[in-house]
């Protein structure tokens, strides 16, 4: 790309072909000041088939690996050589609410020391103590959120880049976004800043008396006691040595962190925190050197 037009939104998205439809159409598609790119990574279903449907103007990156960490990187510091003034990030299950994309921009048009901008929740069983968490603490939901073009270009200049096995996006953008690239130290809550005239409804939810979705869920809650670890490690590296410390992979710590760690004594998450432990010890057992590049992609318009 040799020029960026005033807003990109990426969306992400890994196996939604049921529901990357609806998330297209809730956006400003037919708007010329806005550009729309879908990333869809590791999918194996029509996901890239079904936005082509849906938004023809956008352009459909497909990645063969998958993670949503390692698109980010990819699409963001890899892919742009020039950024928009603002960086709106979508997850292809999220539906967004009319007059977001406007009020995210907004947000931050009206608070100049804020790097980022976080859309709030409006369904789920915990909908209202989300938005309240988001409110009080200035958190970001990955589901949907914006950055300022300026600061990812500092980013993208400092060599900062996700762990690419990162579980979620959403918290350690958060941390750099509120440290302004800097250690912990350098932490300012109010460098996120809570766009109440955007929100979002999340995709499909679990349910108890929905079979269906127990599979789903079960891997969800795995994938949730991962992040709780990596979050840990992550935190302690944001604390030293700051962003410039990120490793590659965060799996090339696994072996000096994994002693460190038991699963938390909750029902609710001891058994997954043990799932989530063996498998960050299978992978601290992988040599990454001899992973196998991800040299597949295509992208269209």
């Amino acid at each position: 790309m040799t020029a960026a037009p005033a807003i990109v939104i990426a969306v992400l998205a890994h196996n939604e072909a049921a529901l990357i439809g609806d998330c297209l159409r809730s956006l400003p598609l037919n708007d010329p000041d806005v550009a729309i790119h879908v990333i869809v990574n590791g999918s194996t279903d029509d996901t890239a088939t079904e936005a082509r449907g849906a938004a023809p103007g956008a352009t459909v990156h497909e990645y063969r690996e998958g993670g949503k960490s390692r698109s980010w990187n990819r699409f963001i510091l890899d892919e742009l050589d020039t950024f928009a003034d603002v960086h709106i990030f979508v997850d292809g299950d999220a539906v967004v609410a009319p007059g977001s994309i406007a009020g995210l921009v907004t947000a931050l048009a009206h608070n100049p020391g804020a790097n980022a901008a976080a859309a709030l929740p409006l369904n789920g069983r915990r909908a209202a103590a989300y938005r309240a968490g988001t409110l009080r603490e200035h958190g970001i939901f990955g589901d949907l959120y914006a950055v300022r073009g300026a600061f990812l270009a500092r980013m993208k200049a400092a060599g900062i880049r996700l762990p690419e096995d990162l579980i979620g996006d959403d918290g350690l953008i958060a941390a750099l976004v509120k440290t302004d690239l800097g250690p912990e130290r350098d932490w300012l809550d109010t460098r996120v800043v809570a766009a109440q005239e955007a929100g979002f409804l999340m995709g499909a939810p679990t349910s108890l008396y929905a079979p269906a979705t127990w599979p789903v869920q079960y891997r969800r809650m795995i994938n949730y006691s991962v992040r709780y670890f990596q979050n840990r490690i992550v935190s302690a590296i944001m604390r030293d040595a700051g962003p410039s410390g990120l490793p590659a992979l965060l799996s090339l710590l696994y072996s000096q962190w994994l002693p460190r760690f038991t699963p938390r004594r909750s029902l609710r998450w001891w058994w997954f925190d043990r799932l989530a432990l063996a498998r960050m010890s299978a992978a601290a057992a992988q040599d990454p050197v001899h992973r196998a590049p991800d040299s597949a992609s295509q992208t269209t318009a």
